[in-house]
């Protein structure tokens, strides 16, 4: 970590300058700190004891209120938590397959599953898309922002505590269960008069009985697209070649999707006979969108246009004359349920039973597109067959607080044991999605255009079981220092068992300054559909514009395992980190912590090989990889986050730093690291290694004004090509935000704001220009410009 303090400085001291030249809502802004003089939220994250909070904990815990929450624009939680956690980076992904409806999302640099996601303390299930690099997590776009409470972020590993995936940290979804209601209706849109969006957001909770509560809410979103794109070089071409068409400008889009989404939920408690609560929550939520896919030149696109005797008097440009680009759609389906019972069976011992069911579907459509092996007798749209994941999880967690003559604090014990079921399915799509027609023969490209279905080969379902059991223990030896041990054995079916383990110390210096530190041990279990499952995708060469089809293979297939594919095996780490936190009297609070986590046998997609000739390959691959276990890494950083709350001009104006830098460094794998440079590099510089949000908010009466500065560091783009890997390097980016709110009446609020104020830009995407795109789609940050948005809040 080669910063200077000197350029830290400035920095802050440009975005101070700028942040206060802005306004922002009735809601104060993200604070990862307590602010001194306010009382201090007691956390569930990352502690079984019951009275922790922030300043109190032996790792570092981020808090986040409804009204921070509430305060960013967006109903997709993914960009909520980019805004308010510094190491948290989302990517936008136009034109990416499923990436574009299920968006990775990133902690300290480390892989989307690496984050465990909570909701209520228990686990969330997984997305059933696996991404680009064949990661699989939850997908918190999913969860309704109406519905939550709060949000608390734990920086540590957390393997020992709460399982497979918490290598870079936990989010806790903590969901209302206030009495009273509100709605919430919002509408943006860019400067380029494109991505208009709409959202209504409800929630009512009521108290029932003696001791009952029920939370309703619900949430509408749609979304307009947007496109940031110049005609193609070769679409221009074709034009200039056919002047009695009329070709449209552009032919093919680079932008977010058209995307509709519905979000419902309750959550629900109720006290039952001797001290017995029951509890439960329930989320569902349905989204459709539409995405476009490259467009085919009929000039050049010789495997869908050309000509053959096979099939006489059949030409593909009486369908699509101006050439085609394939509409690709997703419609997701997602439930969570868990209903559990708590109580004590004494004062120092209590208990806590529960069971959730989870399970995330996803349909695939393409229409717009053409088998061009099966001639005439082709579909023009196609279902592309479902994913689906389903996730049954049961709990049974103890807490007993042990009082010790010894000791002026009872230690405290936490305990309990774990049953998790994970099923991965894959349903075939119509036979002609992915069916290798007759035209093939005879060089006609075969499958659903754009995006070949899943075929009855890759279709199927897989389990996964696994048992747990923990124990975790809370030790005040002082009155000012505390450790902490954990220990977690876990058993797979598919690979064994595992324990893994955590030390922790706090030691309180003053009042109002603490040391803490930890050391964990962690790991990630690959999943059924990591395990298990194969898929087909196309893209365009940027060199020669012609489509490639590629295959991701699981390591059980016959030509994975002939190119050298192994069987998966979990991921390790070891996570190291020392903190420093602090309040005082005159308004100011905060932490910084360093740390370091170790990763080895690390997931990742292998290197593309070309399909050797003479080998089987049904799917007409052009080039196939597989999930491996390739890498070793270490990633070093610091989290910086700084809170100063004062009186100016009978107003309350409150100061907010966080600034994470992040660096991951291959050390080496399996395989041969110059094998796979292409890994290396989007291990090492795909993501900033700087993120920082500094923000200003004044409130004065029924005014409130806010003013914010996003900085993003320098990264790397790549992008896959039939012949390899082409990349290019992108500098830092600073974005400024404002909004002004103003409260009509004591339980109304109106809101006008701006993302991206000034309507910067980055780098245009050099590499990427022949396909008419203009900003790269991996872009750590919005690249579609200024948003302009207002909202209106009544509260009941």
């Amino acid at each position: 970590m080669n910063l200077k303090r000197s350029q830290i400085a400035s920095a802050a001291a440009l975005c101070a300058c700028h942040a206060l030249v802005g306004v922002h809502a009735q809601n104060i802004p993200p604070s990862s700190a307590p602010l001194a003089g306010e009382a201090q939220a007691v956390i569930v994250t990352g502690t079984r004891a019951a009275n922790r909070t922030q300043f109190d904990t032996l790792a570092p815990v981020d808090v986040f209120t409804r009204e921070e929450i509430a305060a960013v624009e967006s109903s997709d939680l993914n960009d909520v938590l980019a805004q308010l956690v510094p190491s948290y980076v989302v990517q936008r992904l136009p034109m990416a397959d499923g990436q574009v409806f299920v968006r990775p999302a990133t902690l300290r640099g480390l892989s989307p599953d690496q984050t465990l996601v909570l909701v209520n303390g228990k686990r969330f299930h997984r997305s059933a898309f696996l991404g680009a690099r064949g990661s699989q997590a939850a997908d918190m776009a999913q969860i309704p922002t109406s519905a939550i409470k709060r949000i608390e972020v734990l920086r540590d590993g957390a393997s020992a505590q709460y399982g497979s995936d918490a290598i870079a940290g936990v989010i806790n979804i903590i969901l209302d269960d206030s009495v009273g209601g509100e709605i919430n209706a919002q509408h943006a849109q860019y400067k380029e008069n494109d991505g208009k969006s709409n959202t209504l957001r409800a929630r009512y909770g009521f108290a029932f009985g003696d001791s009952g509560r029920l939370n309703l809410f619900a949430e509408a979103a749609e979304s307009d697209p947007t496109s940031r794109t110049r005609q193609r070089p070769d679409a221009i071409a074709f034009q200039n070649a056919h002047p009695e068409l009329q070709v449209p400008n552009p032919v093919q889009r680079w932008g977010q999707p058209e995307l509709e989404s519905q979000r419902l939920g309750f959550n629900a408690s109720v006290g039952l006979a001797n001290d017995i609560t029951a509890y439960g929550y329930g989320l569902f939520s349905h989204s459709d969108g539409t995405s476009d896919f490259n467009w085919r030149n009929p000039d050049t696109s010789g495997s869908v246009y050309n000509r053959v005797a096979l099939f006489p008097g059949w030409d593909v440009r009486s369908i699509y004359p101006l050439g085609f680009s394939p509409q690709y759609g997703n419609e997701q389906d997602d439930l969570h349920l868990l209903g559990g019972v708590r109580g004590h069976f004494s004062d120092d011992l209590s208990w806590d039973l529960s069971a959730s069911y989870g399970r995330n579907r996803i349909d695939y459509r393409l229409h717009n597109s053409i088998n061009a092996s099966l001639g005439p007798q082709s579909p023009t749209a196609f279902d592309l067959g479902r994913l689906s994941q389903e996730e049954k999880l049961v709990n049974a967690n103890f807490n007993y607080t042990w009082g010790v003559a010894a000791l002026a604090q009872p230690v405290n014990v936490g305990f309990g044991l774990e049953y998790r079921n994970e099923r991965y399915g894959v349903r075939a799509g119509d036979l002609a999605s992915y069916q290798v027609g007759p035209g093939a023969a005879f060089g006609l490209d075969p499958a659903a255009n754009g995006a070949p279905g899943f075929s009855d080969r890759q279709a199927g379902r897989w389990d996964q079981d696994s048992y747990a059991a923990y124990v975790d223990v809370e030790v005040p030896l002082t009155e000012r220092l505390s450790i902490g041990a954990a220990a977690r054995y876990e058993d797979y079916s598919e690979f064994g068992d595992s324990t893994t383990g955590k030390l922790s110390a706090r030691y309180e210096v003053s009042p109002d300054v603490a040391l803490r530190g930890s050391y964990s041990t962690g790991f990630r279990a690959p999943t059924p559909g990591q395990l298990n499952t194969s898929s087909t995708s196309q893209g365009l060469d940027t060199r020669t514009l012609l489509v490639f089809t590629s295959g991701r293979l699981s390591t059980g297939d016959p030509l994975a395992l002939a190119l050298g594919a192994q069987p998966l095996t979990p991921e390790k780490s070891n996570n190291l980190s020392l903190g420093l936190t602090f309040k005082s009297s005159m308004g100011l609070s905060g932490s910084v912590d360093l740390y370091r986590i170790k990763l080895r046998d690390r997931f990742s997609t292998s290197a593309s090989f070309a399909v050797p000739a003479g080998m089987d390959n049904p799917l007409r691959y052009t080039t196939v990889n597989y999930f491996t276990n390739d890498f070793d890494t270490t990633t070093q950083g610091i989290d910086v986050v700084a809170s100063h709350l004062s009186w100016v001009a009978d107003g309350k104006l409150n100061l907010t730093l966080a600034y994470n830098y992040n660096k991951t460094e291959v050390d080496g794998g399996r395989t041969s690291v110059a094998a796979n440079e292409t890994q290396r590099t989007i291990f090492e510089d795909r993501l900033p290694r700087q993120k920082a949000t500094l923000s200003a908010v004044y409130e004065r009466g029924a005014w409130s004004g806010m003013g914010r500065m996003r900085h993003y560091g320098a990264w790397t783009d790549s992008t896959g090509n039939a012949t390899g890997d082409i990349f290019q390097r992108f500098g830092a980016m600073r974005f400024f935000d404002a909004a002004l709110s103003y409260k009509v009446t004591l339980k109304q609020t109106l809101r006008f704001g701006v993302d991206n104020l000034f309507d910067k830009y980055p780098d245009e995407a050099v590499f990427q220009a022949s396909r008419g795109l203009i900003y790269s789609r991996n872009a750590p940050y919005d690249t579609d410009g200024r948003n302009l948005y207002v909202d209106y809040t009544v509260k009941f």
